[in-house]
């Protein structure tokens, strides 16, 4: 389908934001009866985790929530800044890497911050809870994630983005 759009998340890792992320999207369109007209991923900036489960505790999350994963991480590259529509970066730092990995003229994709689409907070940063003792950053992360997917989502919907 040539009217189908596709977003990619991204985090640092691919194991604990940018899945939470990713699997809220998707619940998101499913429950917008869109999800027929949607290509949805994530990635990695970094190689570290590739072909790896999300964290225990960013599992334990999307379980709560009544969110399936079944991905493993992979690592963003060049080809994706052609196939997707939006990539969405969780803070400055990854907005800066993908800026730095597109190909020349940017590719097609628009590179864009998720917290950005934030209703409470606009241009909030979706922390990184990978070094938190417990999963309580994981649930902020996850409610961050759905404000800023249903956020969105609502924009697409008007023709805003």
């Amino acid at each position: 389908m040539s009217d189908t759009k596709k977003a990619l998340f991204i985090c640092l890792g691919n194991i604990c934001r940018s899945p939470i992320a990713e699997a809220v999207f998707l619940k998101a369109i499913n429950n917008a009866g869109v999800a027929d007209r949607w290509e949805v991923d994530s990635a990695a900036i970094g190689s570290w985790h590739v072909g790896r489960n999300p964290d225990h505790r960013a599992l334990a999350t999307m379980k709560k929530h009544d969110l399936p994963y079944s991905n493993t991480a992979r690592q963003i590259k060049k080809a994706d800044f052609e196939h997707y529509d939006y990539i969405f970066g969780m803070d400055g730092e990854n907005i800066a890497d993908l800026k730095e990995r597109a190909p020349n003229g940017g590719g097609k994709a628009k590179i864009l911050l998720l917290g950005d689409f934030d209703p409470q907070q606009p241009g909030a940063i979706i922390r990184d809870p990978y070094y938190d003792n417990g999963s309580e950053g994981f649930e902020q992360c996850y409610v961050q994630c759905v404000r800023c997917c249903d956020g969105f989502l609502a924009k697409v919907a008007k023709g805003e983005i």
